[in-house]
């Protein structure tokens, strides 16, 4: 019992450290930038190198938990996470601490799909989905709480110890890897598809350094230009390599499916704003409200509150109201709550109106993705699905650091940096309403449309969890 208790609980712990350790920086940026003297496209690097590679690793450490063994790669990144996240607390320069973040989000990528898998391996039939449950509710928890908590922290400690304590525990974790049941790599899996990872990763990487470092190196230099030019020719490559391999990471034929594409749509919109709020909001606060970093933190539980809910709600409103007018109502309600915080008046409300609409989204669309395709590619759906996701919320987060450095001076402080984030979230309101007209139409087809064969050797993709 005592074992069995251990593998659900310490996949569990080390995955609310990923989200945590994502929000909880974004409240720390403004005292990160002040301490360290670093410009704010040093600083968004603190979040973006951290989510760029979460988002780039996240397809491939999960085949690499099949064919290497679930528990060897959830340990493995753990201790990356956890090493990473220390060497970010110590850090005395915004280089080492960009550095460290960077490689914490390869761990935090193997943490993810690496519980994911030790989970889906430990337990079966009603307890997998029980246990999947607490799986989602925890990264919820996660979102929700991080930067309430890191608010706390950084107030009580310091900016460090919100780096400090993710990675304490997360040792703590892997002092304690033996309660996880050992597990064999999968046999008769066909060859890792490394081309595909490795070009996915480069060309996000790429794209995302020329979004962050444009607005200071200038959008002309060779750094930049050829940062974008690469990673354009990469991103083909990827979709040529990808079309062509007999188990892709990232399969392309679901986008025929006209309401799997929508939902994509869907989720790139909402994802696409609630990253930068994440990461900008507690310094907007800071700059426009005078809040101390705990104050802004609490804050945020305005905007982040509702995923712990809201999806319960909408999962028994399908009874009477279908899933698909569910997410139509979420765009606009995120919409309508970006446009509301442009305004700069009723903050708190604002904030709800929009956490309410991200709620909605992220109760129902996962579900929705998988049963948009046939049954036998609902784990390829599940994969795409969840990197359209991280990836929107990666370049969400450069786009908008890009358009703030912009028209800041490079600063995260001053009365230009409010009227800056009211024009990203203008343009934000209304890519949200055409989402929403775009993805009314595209979900109206309501059968699954069947995907075309797959070349000989097609391997059902495992479904990553986030």
């Amino acid at each position: 019992m005592m074992r069995r208790a251990g593998t659900l609980l310490l996949p569990l712990v080390a995955v609310f450290l990923v989200p945590f350790t994502l929000t909880g920086a974004s409240v720390a940026l403004t005292d990160i930038s002040e301490q360290l003297d670093a410009s704010l496209a040093a600083t968004q690097w603190v979040v973006n190198a951290y989510s760029a590679t979460f988002a780039g690793f996240m397809l491939i450490t999960g085949a690499l938990a099949d064919r290497l063994g679930r528990r060897r790669v959830f340990v493995s990144g753990v201790a990356l996470f956890a090493v990473c996240a220390l060497i970010s607390a110590v850090a005395q320069d915004i280089v080492v601490l960009d550095v460290a973040r960077l490689i914490s989000g390869i761990g935090a990528a193997a943490t993810t799909t690496g519980a994911s898998a030790v989970l889906a391996e430990a337990f079966t039939g009603q307890a997998r989905s029980k246990v999947f449950g607490l799986f989602g509710t925890t990264i919820g928890i996660g979102l929700a709480f991080g930067p309430t908590l890191a608010g706390l922290l950084v107030d009580s400690w310091g900016w460090r110890s919100a780096f400090a304590l993710p990675g304490v525990i997360g040792l703590g974790c892997v002092a304690f890897y033996r309660s996880l049941p050992a597990s064999r790599p999968a046999t008769a899996r066909g060859q890792l598809d490394r081309a595909g990872g490795t070009l996915f990763t480069l060309a996000l990487l790429l794209l995302i350094f020329a979004l962050v470092e444009g607005p200071e190196l200038g959008w002309g230099s060779v750094a930049v230009a050829g940062s974008l030019i690469a990673s354009v020719v990469l991103s083909g490559a990827f979709v040529a390599v990808e079309r062509r391999v007999a188990e892709p990471l990232l399969d392309f034929r679901l986008f025929g499916t006209g309401r799997f594409l929508g939902l994509c749509l869907a989720v790139v919109a909402v994802v696409g704003l609630f990253g930068p709020l994440l990461t900008y909001l507690p310094a907007y606060f800071h700059a426009v409200a005078g809040m101390s970093t705990g104050e802004a933190g609490l804050s945020m539980v305005a905007l982040t509150g509702p995923v712990l809910f809201i999806p319960l709600i909408c999962g028994a409103l399908v009874r009477w109201i279908p899933g698909s007018v569910q997410v139509v109502a979420s765009l606009v309600l995120v919409a309508a709550g970006s446009a509301w915080l442009a305004t700069g008046s009723s903050l708190l409300p604002a904030l709800v109106v929009t956490g309410i609409g991200v709620a909605v989204a992220q109760g129902l669309l996962d579900g929705l993705a998988v049963d948009a395709v046939p049954s036998e590619h609902a784990g390829a759906a599940a994969g795409t699905f969840n990197t359209a996701k991280l990836t929107a919320e990666t370049l969400g987060i450069a786009v908008v650091g890009a358009v703030l450095a912009a028209r800041t001076g490079g600063r995260l402080s001053g009365p230009r940096f409010p009227e800056a984030l009211h024009l990203t979230l203008w343009i934000f309101a209304g890519l949200c309403l055409v989402s929403a007209a775009a993805t009314a139409l595209l979900l109206r087809s309501r059968a699954a449309k069947p995907v075309a064969a797959a070349p000989e050797g097609e391997r059902d993709a495992e479904a990553v969890a986030t």
